[in-house]
């Protein structure tokens, strides 16, 4: 079984290139796993993320996901597989099949019912440890849902969980600020070699110089060189150089994100803007999400190219 030896530095969560009839398109999902994987500074690669519309694959299709992407990348890179589901039993049986499919280690998301109902801190430490009961060779990474949701987890928790000899790394994305620094410190605190890596895909800069271990982002699946580039500047201390390179990303960040959180059709523009680089074939996303409109992709092109990335 593969392991992760290093969660320092970037780690691009993959978008899924999918058929014009909306299968898994498997020579493309290699190709871009291939890509990432030939950039320095790329650490390893996570598979069924948000950007990777997970919510649209089927358990199967998950396990598929991330069988193709360990295949393609192996002895190169790493995979981390996401967890994404509701129960005790079923998170259980998709460690497994990640675990089979080639993973080497897991992105545990809340279930999605707690931000409905909430949860105890004891919920959050039994989902944790039946994932790592049925996958134990594999590292778990924590995924810290925004301050606003129910299925934010508190600082003392998150201290908790960073005590768990199997759970290695914490993507943190409180968009918060203020948490996010308590959350940062009550971590280091608890178990100072954890590895923290930010998700704030729409604030890159601001988040990083706040003392954390590099990156874990969808936005990295379309331009990873440049979140490379903006975190060796930060770990430099170079922050004329980082604010200049966070100068060139904003543009994109605006026009994927508009100016708020990830969504389903933020990830659609980001494949609009990954199709604009010749980073895809095609940027087909699955329904119910929907696809940028022309006035959308006109500001990605424009985006792209002022970044120097314009292809098409």
């Amino acid at each position: 079984m593969p392991s992760i030896e290093n969660y320092r530095g970037i780690i691009p969560a993959i978008a899924c290139p999918f058929t014009p009839d909306h299968r898994i398109d498997e020579p493309a999902l290699r190709q871009l796993a291939s890509w990432l994987g030939g950039h320095e500074g790329v650490v390893a690669v996570m598979t069924n993320g948000h950007t990777g519309e997970v919510f649209s694959l089927t358990p199967a299709e998950r396990a598929e996901v991330t069988r193709i992407v360990a295949d393609e990348l192996r002895g190169r890179l790493p995979v981390i597989s996401s967890i994404v589901c509701e129960g005790l039993a079923e998170a259980a049986e998709h460690a497994r099949a990640a675990q089979a499919a080639g993973a080497a280690a897991l992105d545990v998301m809340p279930p999605h019912h707690w931000l409905r109902f909430g949860f105890t801190p004891g919920h959050a430490l039994q989902y944790f440890e039946a994932i790592h009961r049925a996958a134990p060779e594999l590292d778990l990474v924590c995924h810290v849902y925004p301050a606003w949701t129910r299925a934010s987890y508190s600082s003392q928790l998150l201290a908790e969980l960073a005590r768990l000899p199997y759970l290695q790394a914490f993507k943190v994305g409180q968009r918060d600020m203020n948490k996010y620094a308590r959350d940062i410190q009550a971590i280091r605190e608890a178990n100072p070699a954890k590895a923290i890596l930010t998700c704030h895909d729409e604030y890159l800069l601001a988040s990083m110089v706040q003392g954390v271990d590099g990156a874990l982002v969808g936005f990295a699946t379309f331009i990873p060189q440049l979140i490379i580039d903006l975190w060796a500047a930060v770990k430099a201390g170079d922050l004329k150089k980082a604010m200049a390179i966070q100068a060139v990303i904003t543009p994109l960040k605006d026009a994927v994100y508009g100016g708020g959180e990830p969504t389903g059709e933020a990830h659609a523009r980001m494949k609009g803007g990954m199709y604009l680089a010749g980073v895809l074939e095609r940027a087909t996303v699955r329904p119910p999400t929907e696809a940028p409109n022309p006035q959308e992709m006109d500001a990605l092109r424009a985006a792209c190219r002022q970044a120097g990335l314009l292809r098409r």
